[in-house]
């Protein structure tokens, strides 16, 4: 907890610098604005709302629960050509094709994540198994993540994710795949099944849990207050849980999620995104090594104003933390789980 040291991350084959005494220095850095806290319920001007018309001239129906469409703006495209031989080996490309979808959570611009109900969340959590059934059918991987924050890049104050579907497995995901194999391999278990009984019985670095789940701060975390959702049972996609696993999912993702608004009260920015075994023609695959898990990515460092920002020695060496993770898992662990805007009632 004092003293600098390095630990290694096993799903990322790489390790991260905690240097504990940085926390103390004094800050006279750049100072980020607190998120709005006067969010219109409904507004015209916002192209996630229902009735409001996007940018490709589309007119959102009135939706009442969760509504998806294709990205106007897709990163992917189901007929990008090929690109051209590369006649270096320095020079190579290769096909990238796919679709982008969006999903609102709901219809209101006003209302994230933890201040919606169970019944709501697990709305969320149904269709977003619905979108990795369908487009993983044919497309490799799905990426399901959340932007929360104009701090974290998101365009639109509205409650929303985005859903890439693409031809290939991205790095992350490559990544996971190698070392989760090699883990299995070595040691006849799951990396992160294994992960999740050794933080369970330990619980310095526990945040929440229930009979299904467990959300941690990860030993080798990088971000502050960085946390990872992992079911207790071998789950190797988001569509294989069963019903009682996704209502225990809703309700851990609402326990977590209104910790991270209490921490600095505050709609807590961050990215975060599902990793669960490839797809497509990797479903006839033996994919055993793959744990079902959750990201949680959060940029805030000591208030609602000062995030951690990952340049310099991060860029150009490895990553480095100013406090450890237990320090953050604590701090988390103690809050309350009533939301700060609704203690009152």
């Amino acid at each position: 907890a004092e003293h600098q040291h390095a630990r290694y991350n096993p799903l990322r084959d790489d390790w991260v610098l905690v240097s504990a005494h940085r926390v103390k220095r004094p800050w006279q850095g750049q100072l980020e604005k607190p998120p709005p806290e006067d969010v219109p319920r409904w507004d015209p001007k916002n192209p996630l709302c229902p009735g409001a018309t996007r940018a490709n001239g589309e007119v959102n129906p009135q939706y009442e629960g969760t509504f998806v469409f294709p990205n106007d703006f897709p990163a992917l495209q189901p007929d990008a050509p090929e690109p051209d031989d590369s006649d270096h080996p320095l020079f190579r490309a290769a096909p990238a094709r796919g679709v982008c979808k969006v999903m609102c959570f709901h219809p209101w611009s006003d209302l994230t994540l933890p201040l919606m109900s169970l019944a709501e969340i697990r709305a969320v959590i149904d269709a977003w198994a619905k979108l990795v059934t369908e487009l993983g059918a044919s497309y490799p991987w799905v990426q399901i993540f959340e932007n929360k924050g104009a701090m974290m890049g998101c365009s639109n104050p509205h409650p929303h994710c985005q859903v890439w579907a693409s031809s290939f497995l991205p790095n992350e995901a490559r990544l996971e795949d190698r070392t989760q194999r090699q883990h299995l391999s070595q040691h006849g278990v799951p990396m992160l099944l294994e992960y999740a009984e050794q933080e369970a019985r330990r619980k310095e670095r526990l945040v929440v849990e229930n009979m299904d789940w467990l959300v941690v701060v990860p030993y080798w975390a990088t971000w502050p207050y960085q946390t990872l959702l992992l079911p207790r049972r071998h789950v190797c996609r988001l569509q294989d849980l069963n019903e009682g696993e996704r209502d225990s999912l809703a309700s851990i993702m609402k326990r977590l999620l209104i910790k991270y608004d209490n921490l600095f009260e505050v709609s807590f920015p961050y990215s975060m995104g599902w990793h669960g075994a490839p797809t497509g023609p990797h479903l006839q695959e033996d994919c055993r090594h793959w744990q079902l898990h959750a990201h949680y990515y959060p940029p805030l460092l000591r208030s609602a104003t000062v995030r951690k920002f990952m340049v310099g020695y991060e860029m150009l060496a490895q990553a480095q933390r100013d406090l450890t993770p237990e320090q953050a898992a604590e701090r988390l662990r103690s809050l309350p789980e009533v939301h700060y805007k609704q203690r009152d009632k």
